[in-house]
């Protein structure tokens, strides 16, 4: 297998294996949480907000400090630079890393986030699962020494298996992978990803059963082609509610940044006085704690309030913003669903008030709301329209939901980079929302193509250097992104190279570049990235 990759038997045996593992790891990251949030405020997230409402003032002031520290503490220790891995880091290494992502600093991340979210930060557990499940297929990748294709789908049997059993959700967790992580479905690698998916389902409902993660209580009641318009309204409202809260939190971050420079304290308490912050709003609005399940229950059975809806979902994104902000860990898909049923709801109230003959109930546009929101933010329409169908377990409501996630997907994607994680992945410098073909050439050098002087195939030492003076230079580290552009100014069928032996060392020529030997490079790299995804 280390010589020649695995077989497809093979392949199809670890994708079962690294299913079965990536579920337990997402299992066991879900219960942490649970007892970790028992141990400190005496409930899990499905009572909690109920439960914080009425312990002492103090005691929801100072948890969310204690465990911020904690959080600091460990990132400060094991990360180089205090930032919690999720996600995007994931799409980062699917796209750049052959499918490996970093493993001590993803562990860390995963304990981060577990105390995160056990002691009152207000964020999701699917974005450390996603790269817990990364740690996982890393491992196993560079155990049996993959090649950048195959790391690349064994990383999406990890994810699959992960959001699979995080959402007790097989179809959306295999969708997903394809979607938000390889970002093109590959169709050579459905069958495995499929196979991890229902492999995390399985390690779910031996834990759970079959029980979704939340009830409707009454049959929703569409009026359907007469109440679509204010379902595509509802898509626009979500897609501004979604960048909103994404603004937030990435003005959040650069704040904070900000201001822990001005002050001079230590990286290691910006994740304490976000929880000192979180203390503070929780104490009156303990609705913030944790994943927001709760709250995300009520809303989608119609026990909140117009006012109540607007007011905690306003509470909701200043408590994300902060949590993530201050760099405490945790997720976004889980504030987006309730951000999302909160907006439905509030939508769903004024639309039934204000034309109670063409509406349904408001339990429609909760529903709806949640879908919206999440899948702006997620930049996934399909996966997170399966996630919520699964999560919830009706399926009737599935002409409003994909009005609205539609039209929310359309129009936020206009508004951010495509989806949350590239936008994040872009103020990192890591431009990847515009396809292999924007993003490959900065990953491409010009040294395999090289030609040095005494090369049969090398131009004459006298054309090279002629060319050196009246050309601009290469060095052997200029990507194919920086060489284009100056062969295209020139017009010249080849560039020099030049290569300096040290700081204070002269330049020397080593070589020459042509022009047909870079694109003969990227199309070669662009047709492999074409032949994994329809091969």
């Amino acid at each position: 297998m280390r010589e020649r990759g695995p077989s497809q038997l093979q392949f199809w045996l670890l994708a079962l294996l690294i299913g079965i593992a990536a579920g337990l790891a997402a299992l066991g990251f879900r219960l942490g949480i649970s007892w970790l949030q028992h141990a400190v405020y005496g409930a899990d997230d499905v009572t909690l907000a109920s439960v914080a409402g009425e312990l002492p003032w103090v005691w929801v002031l100072v948890v969310p400090v204690l465990g911020g520290l904690a959080v600091g503490l460990i990132l400060d220790r094991f990360t180089a630079d205090a930032r919690v891995r999720a996600v995007s880091d994931v799409i980062e290494g699917a796209a750049l890393n052959g499918g490996r992502v970093e493993t001590r600093e993803g562990l860390a991340s995963a304990a981060a986030s577990l105390i995160t979210l056990g002691t009152g930060g207000s964020s999701g557990r699917e974005g450390p699962v996603v790269h817990l499940a990364g740690v996982v297929s890393t491992v196993v990748a560079r155990r049996i020494k993959a090649s950048p294709v195959t790391g690349r789908e064994l990383l999406g049997c990890a994810v699959a298996g992960a959001v699979a059993a995080s959402f007790n959700a097989p179809i959306a967790g295999a969708l997903f992978a394809h979607e938000v992580v390889l970002r093109h479905f590959a169709t050579q690698a459905f069958a495995p990803i499929a196979i991890a998916a229902v492999a995390g389902t399985v390690i779910n409902r031996l834990q759970f059963g079959g029980l979704t993660e939340f009830t409707l209580p009454v049959k929703p009641d569409l009026a359907f082609h007469a109440e679509l318009p204010a379902f595509m309204l509802l898509g626009l409202v979500s897609a501004l509610v979604a960048a909103a809260m994404m603004r937030a939190i990435f003005r959040a971050d650069r704040y904070a940044t900000r201001l822990m420079a001005s002050i001079g304290w230590p990286r290691w308490s910006r994740p304490a006085l976000a929880g000192l912050a979180l203390g503070m709003i929780a104490i009156p609005f303990p609705h913030i704690i944790g994943v927001g399940y709760e709250t995300t229950a009520a809303a989608l059975s119609g026990q909140i309030s117009l006012a109540q809806a607007i007011l905690f979902a306003s509470v909701k994104a200043l408590a994300v913003a902060i949590t993530l902000g201050g760099r405490m860990g945790g997720g976004v898909f889980s504030p987006a669903v309730v951000m999302g049923s909160l907006t439905g709801l509030a939508f769903g109230i004024i639309a039934t008030t204000l034309a109670p003959g063409y509406s349904g109930s408001v339990n429609v546009y909760a529903f709806a709301g949640m879908a919206a929101v999440g899948a702006a933010v997620l930049g996934a329409p399909i996966s997170t329209t399966l996630i919520v169908f699964e999560m919830t377990g009706d399926w009737q409501t599935g002409l409003a939901v994909m009005t609205s996630v539609s039209l929310s997907s359309a129009l936020a994607s206009r508004l951010v980079r495509r989806s949350f994680f590239l936008t994040q992945l872009e103020h990192r410098g890591i431009r990847l929302a515009r396809g292999p073909q924007a993003w490959l050439p900065h990953q491409l050098r010009i040294t395999p193509v090289i030609r040095p002087l005494q090369a049969d195939d090398a131009p004459p030492e006298d054309l090279v250097r002629a060319m050196a003076e009246r050309a601009p230079v290469l060095a052997p580290t200029t990507t194919l992104a920086d060489a284009l552009p100056l062969f295209e100014r020139s017009g010249a069928a080849f560039l020099a190279v030049m290569a300096s032996d040290g700081p204070e060392a002269p330049p020397r020529l080593i070589g020459s570049v042509h022009h047909i030997d870079v694109l003969r490079t990227l199309n070669g790299a662009l047709e492999e990235t074409a032949a994994e995804e329809h091969g």
